[in-house]
């Protein structure tokens, strides 16, 4: 963990040090990730259950999930977490209902009738992790927008280590509304997803998270199909003052380092006495925290604490960080997020841990990391829409507009250009 000040002489070269932490995988899983596509798009059905035998020590009959097992499985979910989702279930579709674009149409001065409809998408691929990071929230986060933008076809990847499967990951699928799930994971459900096989009839874009392997093959398909994005190890960082509970703040900072060894918290405070009792608070919360392995990793190699002398500093440091999640626990919060440029997702105030907008705080918590947020915004309903323009034309019309046509034409020496549209002047 770093403790930076801004008033050290160093501080510049040491917060561009951070903001130019490279913690994504470093062993290069391409090429084995390219001999996997390949494999699976010659071999299809065969070469993905090879793969799911040889990394999921798991033999199954057949790669879809027959609604018995799904049903059957999704009914041992518990009351309360079954509950618990339906809520969030709700939440996330009002939020995401709010998006939907209306089309355009109109006609200009001169009579040609334009417009852009909104069409959905449709087939999508929803890849969800397994083992430890199997996450029913997800299931959520990724289906409720495809369903809600219109999408009819609802693909769900989920490897099942061992034949087993988290029943919350299944009851989330029944509840978003996912029409087919299979049971394959990594580079080979990516390469099912995009290219088909005999079981499984290709989709038109892939979304979800996943390890090194399957950001990699979601990268190489992209092109044959559509994806969300490259997702990176999670991020939080925290803006707080000195009246915050350090307790609350260390809580915060430790509920993205769990997620990962790469994963990276942050917090900017202007207060150097606070900023002790959060490390302090966090050495103590680890020492009984059951995800303390991966967590303490993440802090102590990713972890920084930058002591600014008002938090107005806060702003072009977070900023250039653009971090993924944003949390700013001080008075008046709005004041801070109308200044802010490049972030995922802004938490407001004491009372908004990320963690609600994680699980049911309704916007999604797909959402660009590796400082992505400078150019990218997080999965919604926009991600599972396109857009189609039109364009119609009367005879007068086109005989207003259409000599300024040609001669842009000729301009750019393409003749035939010209030719198509003249031949109608005449």
């Amino acid at each position: 963990m770093q403790l930076l000040k801004t008033t050290y002489t160093d501080f510049s070269l040491k917060f561009q040090t951070l903001v130019s932490d490279r913690r994504e995988a470093t062993v290069d899983v391409s090429g084995t990730v390219k001999n996997i596509l390949a494999d699976v798009k010659v071999r299809g059905d065969a070469a993905v259950k090879e793969y799911t035998s040889r990394f999921d020590h798991y033999h199954p009959p057949s790669l879809l999930l027959s609604p018995e097992f799904i049903a059957q499985r999704a009914a041992q979910c518990g009351a309360e977490v079954k509950a618990a989702l339906e809520l969030a279930a709700s939440r996330i579709g009002i939020f995401h209902q709010k998006q939907l674009p209306q089309n355009i149409g109109y006609t200009d001065t001169v009579g040609v009738q334009l417009g852009l409809n909104w069409l959905p998408l449709s087939q999508v691929g929803i890849y969800v992790p397994g083992g430890r990071a199997s996450y029913p929230s997800s299931v959520l986060m990724n289906a409720l927008p495809a369903k809600i933008a219109g999408v009819e076809r609802i693909v769900m990847a989920v490897p099942m280590p061992r034949g087993e499967i988290n029943p919350a990951v299944l009851a989330a699928a029944q509840i978003a509304g996912v029409t087919e799930i299979y049971s394959m994971g990594g580079a080979q459900a990516i390469a099912a997803l995009a290219y088909g096989t005999q079981s499984l009839t290709p989709v038109d874009k892939i979304v979800g998270p996943g390890n090194a392997y399957v950001a990699e093959a979601k990268r190489q398909v992209f092109g044959i199909v559509g994806i969300d994005s490259v997702a990176g190890p999670s991020e939080i960082l925290v803006v707080a003052d000195s009246q915050n509970h350090p307790e609350w703040i260390a809580w915060d900072l430790l509920s993205q380092a769990e997620h990962d060894p790469s994963a990276q918290s942050i917090l900017i405070t202007d207060s150097a006495s606070f900023a002790e009792k959060v490390i302090t608070t966090i050495d103590h919360i680890l020492t009984n925290l059951p995800t303390q392995e991966v967590a303490r990793t993440s802090w102590q190699q990713h972890g920084a604490v930058i002591v600014v002398e008002d938090l107005t500093e806060s702003i072009p440091l977070l900023n250039q960080l653009a971090p993924e999640h944003v949390e700013l626990c001080v008075d008046q919060p709005q004041l801070l997020a109308s200044q802010i440029k490049c972030a995922g997702s802004i938490f407001l105030g004491r009372y908004t841990p990320e963690a609600i907008g994680d699980y049911l705080g309704g916007p999604n918590h797909v959402l660009p990391t590796a400082r992505s947020a400078r150019f990218a915004s997080g999965l919604s309903v926009y991600d599972f829409l396109k857009r189609i323009t039109y364009l119609e034309c009367s005879q007068q019309a086109l005989q207003t507009i259409g000599k300024a046509a040609v001669i842009l034409a000729e301009a750019e020496g393409l003749p035939a250009h010209g030719g198509s549209v003249s031949v109608r002047l005449q």
